[in-house]
């Protein structure tokens, strides 16, 4: 990594700090290595002691304290996934996790606005635009909320719960949402998505066929992944192991549940979450288009 690239990454992540510190979030530091995450059918963790793993996501520590009566909380953590390599992955990354007690998703998405302007003026003041494969992303633009239906219905002409279905749904995500998506000068937030792909998130009262999740986009980009967050410990439990069915159909390892975390469930208030990826803020920040020109050291140079 060039030297320029690592003070702007350092800067990126300072900002961010910051941004949490002066609106009263408690910052925490959360086990990396645990017996158990949430399953998710596609999404394997790294194993290493006998029965436990590196964590996938703070995601589960971090719930916990809000079940324990921590309001605000964030966290930037170093997390880890196999097999995952690319220009856009890495298997050992950092992660941005917040979460809200008494809130919903809508708030993070005012969250992530502020968030993104305050990153932008604070690293780059002379360029404030995000930049993804050359097209310049302006945050202070008003942002582009669409459903998930709506964008399949209108970049791709087909119904989501069709491709759900008959399981072309990631092959439409990134073949043709994703680049159109790519088209927009301001960030876009995909929300509003089928049941069927709640993962931990809850049910939206007034139509049960959609979770209260949302993803944020920058030039097609992926950035953030929130929710509304599901109290519900028989649901989360069904979820858990409909994950772990579709793992083993698929000849992957079954997963250990996290108990601890299921137990506390019943008591943790509406809340939200999210997960945003420090290192394609960076990327974003600087206008660079690979994961690797924005980290210290790629698996390959080490």
């Amino acid at each position: 990594m060039h030297a320029d690239a690592l003070w702007l990454r350092a800067n990126v992540i300072k900002t961010v700090r910051d941004f949490f510190w002066e609106r009263g979030f408690l910052e925490v530091e959360t086990p990396l290595l645990i017996p158990a995450n949430a399953p998710e059918e596609h999404i394997n963790p790294i194993s290493t002691l006998p029965s436990w793993q590196l964590q996938t996501s703070p995601e589960i520590c971090m719930k916990r304290l809000l079940c324990l009566g921590h309001k605000k909380l964030f966290q930037i953590s170093r997390c880890w996934r196999a097999d995952e390599r690319g220009s856009r992955h890495l298997s050992e990354f950092t992660m941005l996790e917040w979460y809200r007690a008494d809130s919903d998703y809508q708030v993070l998405m005012a969250d992530c606005t502020e968030l993104l302007q305050s990153v932008i003026v604070a690293c780059q003041p002379e360029r404030p635009n995000f930049v993804r494969n050359e097209v310049d992303i302006n945050p202070f633009t008003p942002w582009q909320r669409i459903s998930v239906q709506e964008a399949f219905l209108q970049f791709g002409q087909v119904c989501v719960w069709d491709c759900l279905r008959e399981g072309r749904y990631e092959d439409v995500l990134t073949s043709v949402v994703e680049p159109a998506l790519a088209r927009f000068d301001s960030p876009v937030i995909l929300m509003d998505y089928p049941v069927e792909l709640a993962a931990l998130a809850r049910i939206k009262p007034d139509n049960k066929e959609l979770a209260e999740r949302f993803e944020l986009y920058l030039g097609g980009l992926e950035l953030a992944n929130g929710f509304s967050e599901l109290t519900d410990p028989v649901e989360q439990r069904r979820r858990f192991d409909e994950a772990n069915s579709a793992r083993k159909c698929a000849g992957q390892t079954e997963l250990p549940l996290p108990e601890p975390f299921l137990a506390q469930l019943a008591t943790m208030p509406a809340s939200a979450g999210i997960a945003l990826g420090i290192d394609r803020l960076v990327m974003l920040t600087a206008g660079v288009n690979t994961i690797d020109e924005v980290v210290a050291f790629t698996p390959e140079n080490l």
